[in-house]
């Protein structure tokens, strides 16, 4: 009997719209079996996601996380499963990124005022838990006033390149993040490869590179992924020797694109990332 496994979720540690305890429900009641908590660059969530998690059987959750890179100047995304939340190594790391992400979140603040949205940043941390405020706080903050019908529509306009909110990421290197998921006992994911705005070139650039700092998986499975983009990171992934995982990259039931307990299964002849576990 297969298992239904989500291995990429958020909570309200990072930009989720649930605390902990209400995705590991909200998982369970979705049909989901195995869930990982990958929050960003934080395992604030992980403790009380796995008392939670108890209270449901058949049900595992994973200590997971997403961590921010920068490659070739450009921001990509690790997801790190079954590590320790507790690791020495990943958590002087992750202290390095949280103190970048502040600086970030009050100079987008600084200069979305430039472009005469004023305390968007006092707002943007109102939405968050205080500690880690995201580029997706701001874009609630900017759909509730109307200054974009959603969040598709924001970024478009205010928060990536050459717009007014925009601000370079300053992230862990790839070797580096690697070093601190494996330092942690995990397996390193590239998380929604699709995703990126990188040519086929520069994709297997970036997964070749991967898999010599000692890379395992790729998310095939995404709820960012079509069907073809899908079986395009299949083939990546046999290419690459590669294992594939599977995450709806949930952050809130009100996103139905990512719904969770909807992810088509992994295509054949490729071995899933959670394969050898125990």
């Amino acid at each position: 009997m297969r298992l239904v496994y989500d291995l990429h979720t958020h909570s309200t540690a990072s930009d989720g719209t649930l605390t902990p305890a209400e995705l590991v429900s909200h998982a369970a009641a979705s049909g989901v079996e195995v869930l990982a908590l990958t929050d960003h660059d934080t395992t604030a969530g992980i403790t009380d996601a796995l008392q939670a998690a108890t209270k449901y059987q058949p049900f595992s959750l994973v200590p997971g996380i997403e961590l921010s890179v920068t490659w070739n100047r450009q921001t990509i995304h690790l997801v790190g499963l079954g590590i320790d939340p507790e690791d020495s190594h990943l958590q002087q790391g992750l202290v390095r990124i949280m103190e970048f992400r502040q600086w970030r979140a009050e100079e987008i603040g600084r200069r979305l005022s430039g472009a005469g949205i004023e305390n968007a940043y006092q707002h943007a941390k109102a939405l968050s838990n205080g500690r880690l405020i995201s580029r997706t706080h701001f874009g609630r903050y900017l759909v509730q006033i109307g200054k974009a019908k959603d969040m598709r529509d924001v970024f478009r306009h205010y928060l990536v390149a050459g717009k007014p909110g925009h601000v370079a990421g300053e992230w862990a290197a790839l070797e580096e993040a690697i070093g601190w998921i494996h330092h942690a006992g995990g397996q390193a994911v590239i998380a929604h490869p699709a995703r990126y705005r990188l040519t086929r070139t520069k994709l297997r650039k970036l997964i070749g590179q991967f898999r010599e700092c000692g890379g395992e998986a790729i998310e095939v499975v995404s709820g960012s992924h079509s069907k073809d983009e899908m079986f395009t990171m299949a083939r990546h992934a046999a290419d690459f020797d590669l294992l594939a995982s599977a995450g709806s990259d949930f952050h809130s039931p009100e996103h139905a694109w990512n719904s969770m307990g909807r992810l088509p299964q992994i295509p054949h002849g490729i071995t899933p990332v959670w394969s050898d576990w125990s």
